[in-house]
């Protein structure tokens, strides 16, 4: 029997191009999605929320924006439409099972035991293996009715994301929540709401937070409640939040998105030659961050407000901790619509918070907790089995060990495409989706299980030397291309996309570069 059978969770923007890739090459997927529309994270979203990149970096390789949209940064309702229309050209919405939430998924045939004495993945190194009864077993809630299903594929996709699901609760002291007579929600919450104008106005509002959320809910309350009714953001470590992508016009994307500034980092598995042409360009990368470093500081008042963050700008771009402001934020702090509060740990009062290291109280009606979410917990608790949730996001000292960023080594059958980040999510998605596509339709085998790990530990080395203590977040934001070649590379595709040695090396690689592959 032909095993075509290809199961993909999520239909956000990686689920989406998972789908269109796997249709490419002949399967037939199964996409569930437990929310009532496509888009992910982008379904729920903030009002103010707008591209964090240009279009040209934002995009799916086959299909462009349309001329229709000319702002550098669009809001989220043109993302949305963008995302639609994607879906449409190439028919993916009748693959979809919508308000079709996942409980759980089980891999079927050989044992614990016997996947971890393998010398190659699913047995051949091949997509479906040679085991007869090997697959995953899916169990499906539909939210419409409340029934449960059961499903069975032989290869499963997970496309689930780091950026919704499971908030990131910080640690509070005991008791201390309890004490609070306000409200208490996480930014997921406020995400979901028809109204928040109405919610928050008139409200003492308290933000936990110093990232792209907490600065976005804050400056949506700026806007309701003005200076009359200023709201607080308390926060624990200063973020590069910058105002545009480019420094006196030329595009960020030339300093570190381009084949020459790959040369100025370590990379996985890069040889000897291009580590030691690494270590003497170093200062090069250092003086380029400080440029732009002083270049922020000029143009956005952060030394003003005490907001220059304790990290380098380069490390921020490594590790996928930068974001865009929101249109006028500091105007909103200036005004005093926006209080800025840093302080190490806090607790709850009655009214409010207390700010333990500062022995100050802050009266609060609602605190909301813009802190992020536990990726790595979302993505174990998919799994049914122990020895799946064990393995498949790492250790709390390793990042998620993952070869070409999608595939375990250990558990067969089953890739993990839109978990490692990058500055642009959808560009390193829909490589990485087109990839298992290829895997799928048996274009390439994998290495030996044993090779695979060497390639992770690798790729792990790499993080912790340029994500810091954000390692876990599987940045790969500066070292796409080298990412891209290896992809390309196995699928057997020329890396080299550009036309002509200068635009080859000096101009930034993007999505569009990868439409229309062409094989040796």
């Amino acid at each position: 029997m032909e095993r075509n059978r290809v199961g993909i969770v999520g239909a956000g923007v990686s689920g989406l191009a998972a789908c269109k890739h796997v249709l490419d090459k002949g399967f037939s997927p199964v996409v569930f999605e437990a929310d009532r529309s496509i888009g992910g994270v982008w379904a729920h979203t903030l009002e103010s929320t707008r591209l964090q990149a240009p279009t040209t970096a934002y995009r799916f390789s086959d299909m462009a924006w349309p001329e229709s949209v000319t702002e550098a940064y669009p809001s989220h309702h043109k993302v949305m439409k963008y995302i639609r229309s994607y879906a449409c050209k190439f028919q993916l919405l009748k693959y979809i099972k919508f308000n079709s939430q996942v409980l759980g998924v089980v891999y079927l045939g050989a044992t614990e035991e016997e996947i971890m004495s393998w010398e190659q993945w699913s047995t051949n190194g091949t997509a479906f293996g040679t085991g007869k009864d090997g697959g995953w077993r899916i169990t499906v809630k539909d939210l419409k009715v409340g029934d449960t299903q059961v499903f069975q594929v032989d290869f499963l996709i997970l496309c689930i994301g780091r950026h919704s699901g499971t908030p990131n609760i910080p640690k509070i002291p005991a008791n201390g929540p309890e004490l609070f007579k306000g409200k208490i929600l996480h930014s997921l919450d406020y995400s979901y709401m028809d109204n928040v104008a109405h919610f928050v106005k008139g409200k003492h509002i308290t933000i936990i937070g110093s990232g792209k959320s907490a600065f976005d809910i804050a400056a949506e309350v700026a806007k309701v409640n003005g200076a009359v009714q200023p709201c607080t953001i308390i926060y624990r470590t200063r973020h590069w939040l910058v105002h545009k992508s480019s420094i006196w016009g030329v595009d960020l994307s030339y300093f570190y998105l381009n084949r020459i500034s790959q040369l100025l980092l370590h990379k996985p598995g890069e040889g000897f030659l291009r580590y030691m042409l690494a270590t003497a360009l170093s200062p090069l990368r250092w003086a380029i961050s400080k440029v732009i470093e002083t270049y922020f500081k000029w143009s956005i008042p952060l030394q003003k407000h005490g907001m220059v963050p304790d990290y380098s700008f380069s490390f921020a771009m490594s590790s996928c901790s930068i974001a865009m402001l929101p249109e006028g934020f500091y105007d909103r702090v200036d005004e005093g619509s926006i209080i800025l509060k840093k302080s190490k740990a806090f607790n709850f009062s009655s009214d409010g918070i207390i700010l333990q290291d500062r022995k100050e109280r802050i009266k609060s009606d609602i605190v909301i907790l813009a802190t992020g979410f536990r990726g790595d917990q979302k993505l174990r608790d998919i799994f049914t089995a122990n020895w799946c949730r064990k393995i498949v996001a790492g250790s709390p000292d390793t990042s998620a060990p993952l070869y070409r960023e999608c595939i375990h080594p250990r558990i067969p059958q089953l890739a993990i495409v839109g978990y490692s980040e990058s500055l642009t999510n959808i560009y390193a998605s829909e490589r990485m989706a087109n990839w298992v596509a290829h895997f799928l339709a048996g274009g390439f085998k994998l290495p030996s299980i044993t090779c695979m790990e060497k390639s992770v530990a690798e790729w792990a080395k790499y993080k912790n030397i340029y994500n810091g203590k954000y390692f876990r977040r599987s940045c790969i934001s500066t070292i796409n291309i080298w990412l891209n070649d290896l992809l390309c590379q196995d699928i057997g595709c020329n890396p080299k996309r550009k036309k002509g040695f200068l635009a080859e090396w000096f101009q930034p690689y993007g999505p569009a570069d990868y439409a229309g592959l062409s094989y040796r």
